[in-house]
């Protein structure tokens, strides 16, 4: 039995030579052939950018430039009539290449010292040169050592539910924020910090909070549709923000470009839109209008005569005046949105004349008002 390893050991060399050497077998067929059913993952693509994400850098990257921040200090006692400094900060945007700059009146109201900040960090002294209240807007002015870039002013009233916005500004102190959103809602009137109402308001989804005030709402050719002005809630933003639309400044500007002051026409009523079955239900016509509520006195429509309320209503929850003019056109336009008599406003100067009919006693009728003023201070 001795012999059976040393012939175990003659089989293996003898195997491991015709192996080798007699069949020519390719090992590397089998690993080619293992290779052939396994394909590499192609090279990874780096990742471009749609067509909105390529608008939205080109917007941001022009309109940036072009919004400042704002930091007003205002002086005020305390308890022990010691005076400590307080400061506010907002935003703006630069209207004109010598400095001349868009913003809220609230952002600079009361403030003893304007801080203009650009987007490359250099720092201005600015001054008010006017002021609008009623739609909290102010313009100010800088003094720069070089041309600024400016952006261009849209047109807000074609301005469409739906339409894609951008906001840049810097809230809470972070400096060139942008965000984007929709046209959310509009002609919303709300109520300011100070009570005071504003109206005709554009709804955007686009955030906005604190700091963003006097910054631009973007259309998406990057012209400036609207002026960043508050939001809805104390706490920041929850969808739900507002913007004062452009036309209202170019009012504004066209007034201190003719006359170097600012002071905004004044007709002196308050209205409420009724139409269709509301309408007919008051004895109106069902097309509708604008229905008195309040006629200011010695205000422009009082001398032109038009009429308020005679008595009240209760609808549903609300105190409804009736027996007053209906505004059914204005400057031949009919009524068809609560802010038409506003926007008209917005296209006139103090003293110019306004052309409106009415619907009295179950007659029509135009009359023309002379516009008063309504001069704003600082």
């Amino acid at each position: 039995m001795k012999w059976r390893p040393l012939l175990w050991a003659l089989m293996l060399v003898g195997g491991f030579y015709y192996v080798t050497s007699v069949a020519h077998w390719d090992l590397g067929r089998f690993l080619r052939r293992t290779a052939d059913n396994w394909s590499a993952p192609s090279a990874a693509r780096t990742a471009g950018f749609s067509a909105d994400e390529a608008s939205n850098i080109d917007i941001y990257r022009t309109a940036n430039l072009a919004t400042v921040n704002i930091t007003s200090i205002v002086y005020r006692r305390d308890w022990f009539f010691q005076v400590y400094p307080e400061k506010g900060t907002g935003s703006g945007f630069i209207l004109s290449a010598d400095g001349r700059i868009m913003t809220n009146f609230h952002v600079v109201s009361g403030g003893q010292q304007l801080t203009v900040t650009l987007a490359n960090k250099k720092q201005y002294k600015a001054r008010v040169l006017g002021t609008d209240q009623r739609n909290d807007l102010a313009l100010i002015k800088i003094d720069p050592r070089e041309t600024l870039p400016v952006l261009n002013l849209g047109d807000s009233d074609p301005l469409q539910v739906g339409q894609k916005v951008l906001a840049i500004g810097n809230p809470f102190g972070l400096e060139g924020t942008l965000t984007t959103g929709i046209v959310s809602s509009l002609g919303r009137s709300i109520e300011d910090e100070n009570g005071r109402q504003l109206e005709g308001m554009i709804q955007t989804d686009a955030a906005i909070n604190p700091g963003n005030s006097g910054g631009p709402l973007l259309d998406s050719h990057g012209n400036v549709i609207g002026i960043n002005t508050a939001i809805y809630g104390p706490q920041g933003n929850i969808g739900i923000g507002f913007a004062m639309p452009v036309n209202r400044a170019k009012a504004m500007l066209d007034e201190f470009q003719s006359r170097g002051k600012v002071s905004r026409p004044q007709l002196g009523v308050a209205t409420v839109l009724v139409q269709g079955d509301f309408a007919l239900a008051l004895d109106l016509p069902e097309t509708g209008g604008l229905l008195v509520q309040r006629v200011d006195s010695g205000s422009a429509a009082d001398e032109a005569g038009i009429r308020g309320p005679r008595r009240a209503v209760i609808v549903g929850n609300y105190e409804l005046g009736v027996g007053g003019d209906l505004i059914t056109a204005v400057e031949g336009k009919p009524v068809s949105r609560d802010d038409d008599l506003q926007r008209a406003l917005n296209r006139k100067h103090a003293g110019d004349n306004m052309e409106l009919t009415i619907y009295r006693n179950g007659n029509s009728q135009k009359i023309t008002v002379k516009l008063g003023a309504a001069p704003e201070k600082l």
